[in-house]
């Protein structure tokens, strides 16, 4: 008989869900449904556009054949849990999905949150939609699932405040905003205290995840495919994304948004960790080095401690399918900072081979180790009850004694 000190405690800190489209309609105040009837055909013809922008269209189709079923867990709680059962992912923390299942929410409320092109009104109302129905799921195995809300905060910061307080009065303890913030304020500004002390207060996790970067500077202007694309422009694009979507993190440390809140926790997820040793390294060195030269004068009093203390502290990064590159840089990053995700269901995650990605980025490290990145951070991190867990862990978890030798 196994147990759970026998098998590793596995959550995903990047998990996607969405409804299908049209389905969302549903969720929708009533007053935006005929909105949303004249946008859908758009938002799906966007969305095609973009899965051959992004060439996902190459290998969509095959990818697909024969998984039909696992990847409607998309939206359908009996087949996600049996994918996540099989995978040993005992917790998941949720976003919102997008151009493999074609399942955005609608209004632009998606993983982008774009200001450009879209109705604020219209994109608060497509993120609630998805907020409504994901606390739903959420709800269907609670102890398991971590909801990410969504909350287009650029727009009005009271009503962003007010969509968290919804958001964890019914059962979502985590939220979305914006990566990219366009012609608004960045985060280091004043007036987003009242967010920040909204998800101390209510112990709610902030999340940047990966995927906003200036689409146009890559693929051209919109449409999306209307113009020709220079050679190299995916390339060009997955190098610079993962800076985009750390840059919200340059600015709230430095803004002292640690400082003033020193229980605020920020996750940046499925932009790869490889960053981190030499990003915290420059940061140190512009807080103690630079500092000195006396034509930037004082940029740094209203610190009380280096960025990396913060970033140790207040930050986590969801290192979806990390290689063991990642693995191996653990020490330089933080273990304790570092959660291993799955990405399901997205082709590029490590589903439906996620036991052996594990094994290939985690054999022959050390035991506690290992169960901090596969779970133990994330369960600290997102609040996931342990002992709730536990049940699922015994049944489902990777047995520790296939990680002990080095491959």
């Amino acid at each position: 008989m196994t147990s759970t000190s026998d098998r590793f405690l596995v959550i995903s800190s990047d998990c996607h869900a969405g409804l299908p489209p049209d389905k969302y309609r549903d969720y929708l105040d009533p007053q935006y449904r005929a909105a949303f009837d004249q946008a859908l055909p758009i938002q799906i013809e966007m969305t095609r556009a973009a899965e051959r922008q992004f060439l996902v269209a190459d290998i969509n189709v095959d990818w697909r054949h024969g998984r039909e079923r696992a990847l409607s867990g998309a939206w359908d709680h009996d087949a996600r849990t049996e994918v996540l059962d099989a995978d040993g992912i005992a917790g998941e923390v949720i976003f919102p999905d997008g151009i493999t299942e074609m399942n955005s929410p609608p209004f632009g409320a998606a993983l982008g949150l774009p200001t450009e092109n879209v109705v604020p009104e219209l994109q608060w109302a497509g993120a609630h939609a998805h907020n409504r129905w994901l606390a739903e799921l959420v709800a269907m195995a609670p102890e398991r699932r971590v909801g990410v809300a969504i909350v287009p905060a650029l727009w009005d910061v009271a009503r962003a405040v007010h969509e968290v307080r919804w958001a964890r009065a019914h059962g979502l303890s985590s939220i979305m905003i914006p990566v990219m913030w366009g012609k608004h304020a960045p985060y280091h500004h004043p007036k987003y205290d009242a967010l920040w002390a909204a998800c101390q207060e209510l112990d709610v996790v902030i999340n940047f995840h990966s995927g906003p970067a200036p689409i146009e500077d890559f693929f051209g202007p919109p449409p999306l495919g209307s113009a020709p694309v220079g050679p190299g422009a995916m390339g060009i694009y997955v190098s610079e994304v993962a800076w985009w979507n750390v840059r919200p993190l340059t600015f709230m440390i430095w803004g002292g948004a640690f400082e003033r809140f020193p229980r605020l926790r920020v996750a940046i997820t499925e932009g790869t960790s490889v960053w981190a040793p030499e990003y915290l390294r420059l940061l140190d060195h512009r807080y103690e080095v630079t500092h000195y030269a006396q034509k930037l004068g004082d940029y740094r009093s209203h610190l009380k401690s280096k960025p990396s203390e913060y970033f140790a502290r207040n930050v986590l990064i969801g290192a979806s399918c990390m290689p063991r590159r990642e693995a191996e840089l653990r020490a330089e990053i933080g273990v304790a900072n570092i959660a291993w995700g799955s990405d399901y269901p997205h082709p590029e995650g490590s589903w439906p081979l996620t036991r052996e990605q594990q094994l290939a980025t985690f054999r022959g490290l050390p035991e506690p180790e290992i169960a901090q990145m596969l779970g133990g951070n994330a369960a600290r991190f997102y609040g996931f009850d342990v002992e709730k867990l536990a049940p699922h862990v015994a049944r489902i978890g990777p047995e520790k004694r296939l990680f002990g030798d080095v491959p």
